[in-house]
């Protein structure tokens, strides 16, 4: 039980969230964590295979002769376009699958360098807390988001079980090779390689898209609790001067004065330095992150968009179980770079708020040199085309939406 409790809300850490993510991408067949010696047991190969396979029949092999065989050979348009729009959409998992394993490599160096970092951090200190606050959102976030996926299949799979008589979630879609599907034992056949189908089109994107939202959440958190330190650096550092150090005089104020200007000082600088290394650590972070997801999204980004015109093309009312699964993912990648951007444009006006005007000449120079840094924003790109961020999402909703009045026109 106290295993299972680390993958609710009380366990925001960094350290445990990656774990929960490590846990569930070895049922995928992917170890991203360096602390895990364990070898992934066989069984998990047998069935991680056998589901793959399913999945490949049914909305690869399958939908190909279906929608360009079947349908074009009997001129059904409608069921043609619906079982198009589940093979495309379907396809994202095994889009972000792919990019995992080829840069399995980067991947672990991500989860080592997210521990390290976090290595660093005080506990108890407010730099601690403020990231413990963020992060406990990005665990919120990764939670419904993986819930609302896992969710969406599972009610896709039970969709025939409610139904009376024998149905299978798409009625319309005949598999190659197992006609009449109503007949046994092509009924079970056919529902067992639909099961399979759904458990890959749903695990990996969500489980993937977890371990994207958790780093850049991460990323997203320490900039936000950087910013609070450097709002209160100069605060802190008169706290701490007069906290290890006396009056010397309280006649001598201008050895006094000088005295406080140098160790404050001396203070700033050294915490400066540290927030410039922490900067700079976080930004590579994400570059690395980018490297391994850019290509993906954009993939997936071509694949949502089509397969949401063809499933409003195909009309609501039998692809109301497919739209939720291609926004929730449209828009969790949309939201999770806004958050990015958002938190290093926090931080670039706190480099300006830093009450930089009291510090001396050489930590002048320190905080320049930040605020042109800064003033890079820290972004998630789908292929380095277009930003991930509540614009893109509107402009992705707006393409769709041409595309399928123009297509809609077209077709009446």
């Amino acid at each position: 039980m106290e295993t299972i409790r680390k993958f609710g809300l009380q366990y925001c850490d960094v350290e445990t969230m990656l774990w929960n993510v490590s846990v569930l991408s070895r049922a995928l067949l992917l170890n991203i964590d360096e602390r895990n010696k364990k070898p992934i047991p066989i069984i998990s190969y047998i069935l991680g295979i056998s589901i793959s396979l399913g999945y490949f029949y049914v909305y690869l092999v399958s939908m190909i002769w279906f929608v360009f065989h079947r349908c074009a050979a009997n001129g059904d348009l409608l069921a043609a376009i619906v079982v198009f729009s589940l093979g495309v959409s379907s396809e994202i998992g095994t889009v972000k699958l792919i990019f995992m394993f080829l840069h399995s490599g980067t991947v672990k160096q991500i989860v080592t360098e997210c521990l390290a970092c976090q290595a660093t951090v005080v506990p108890g200190s407010r730099f601690s807390n403020n990231l413990l606050a963020t992060l406990r959102d990005v665990k919120k976030r990764a939670m419904v988001f993986w819930i609302v996926i896992i969710a969406n299949g599972i009610v896709y799979v039970a969709k025939p079980i409610i139904l009376p008589g024998r149905h299978f979630s798409e009625d319309l879609f005949i598999f190659y090779g197992l006609e009449p599907m109503q007949e046994n034992p092509n009924y079970q056949i056919a529902s067992v390689l639909q099961a399979a189908g759904v458990i890959f089109t749903c695990y990996p994107p969500a489980t993937i898209t977890a371990f994207l939202i958790v780093v850049s959440g991460y990323v997203e958190a320490q900039m936000l609790s950087l910013t609070e330190e450097l709002l209160h650096l100069w605060e802190d550092a008169e706290a701490h001067y007069y906290k290890t150090n006396h009056v010397i005089s309280v006649l001598d104020h201008n050895k006094e004065r000088n005295l406080k200007s140098k160790a404050v000082n001396e203070y700033v600088e050294k915490h400066l330095k540290d927030i410039i290394q922490s900067h700079g650590r976080n930004i590579n972070l994400l570059h690395k992150l980018e490297h391994v997801f850019s290509g993906a999204i954009a993939l997936e980004f071509l694949l949502l968009v089509i397969g949401l015109i063809a499933e409003l093309l195909g009309g609501l009312e039998n692809t109301y179980l497919e739209i939720p699964f291609a926004l929730m993912q449209v828009g969790m990648d949309c939201f999770t770079g806004q958050r990015v951007m958002d938190a290093s444009v926090k931080f670039e006006r706190a480099v300006y708020d830093c009450k930089w005007e009291n510090y001396n000449l050489s930590n002048m120079k320190i905080v320049q040199t930040m605020l042109q840094s800064s003033q890079k924003t820290m972004k998630l790109s789908a292929g380095g085309i277009i930003m991930l961020s509540s614009s893109c999402l509107m402009q992705v909703i707006r393409s769709i939406y041409s595309a399928y009045t123009t297509l809609r026109s077209t077709m009446k």
